[in-house]
């Protein structure tokens, strides 16, 4: 028994399936875009430490792609910092002990216990920053510090609010700056100090521009 073919309208022609390369070329368009990381400015690598300091064996954080890193201007904006904070320590506890009505016996004592620590990070303050870094990724910006204690955190560009550059009058005076990023989620938000100020207007520029094109779905 032969089958009728089924009428086709006048003028016409039968719809033929489509080819495995159109399948495939239909897929690739429906398919998201694959994003590629932004390109870096020179000014983010100009006047900062050479490498980044990592912990190595189990207990290294290891990531495909080019670490920056801060100005050593920084140790030195955090160290005059800690000494003006001494001597302030110091002042504090010669007139707890010698111009109070009653003096306080304890002030050296308690004086001397911040003292050793302040001390101790200064000791440690030049290994700290050798070890902060950023990396611009496809979708997102990494934050890393910390050598015992690592840090390491992921900031989608999608999800940045604000950023926001900040310096004190140390940091003025040393050509440095601290840029903040702000999420709508409060724990993600990152700030990377001892930024040379080019570095830093240079990275802010580059999270704006990317942040746009990716709420845009470019």
């Amino acid at each position: 028994m032969t089958i009728p073919e089924p009428p086709q309208t006048p003028g016409t022609d039968p719809v033929a399936p489509p080819t495995r390369a159109q399948a495939r070329a239909r897929s690739a368009s429906n398919a998201p875009a694959v994003h590629s990381a932004p390109s870096s400015a020179p000014a983010l690598d100009e006047g900062t430490y050479p490498a980044l300091r990592t912990p190595t064996g189990r207990g290294a954080l290891a990531l495909d792609g080019s670490w920056h890193q801060i100005s050593p201007k920084y140790v030195i904006a955090e160290v005059l910092l800690r000494l003006i904070l001494l001597v302030v320590i110091a002042v504090g506890a010669y007139a707890a002990t010698t111009l109070l009505a009653q003096p306080w016996p304890w002030a050296w004592t308690v004086a001397g216990v911040i003292a050793v620590w302040v001390v101790v990070e200064l000791v440690i303050l030049p290994r700290q920053a050798r070890a902060i870094g950023y990396m611009l990724r496809a979708d997102d910006i990494v934050f890393r510090r910390g050598i015992l204690w690592q840090r390491m955190i992921a900031v989608p560009y999608g999800r940045m609010q604000l950023v926001d550059i900040t310096r004190g009058p140390v940091d003025r005076a040393f050509g440095i700056a601290k840029l903040k990023l702000v999420t709508a989620a409060a724990t993600t938000g990152v700030e990377i100090p001892g930024m040379t100020e080019d570095a830093a207007e240079a990275l802010r520029d580059t999270l704006i521009d990317v942040a746009e094109m990716r709420r845009t779905g470019l």
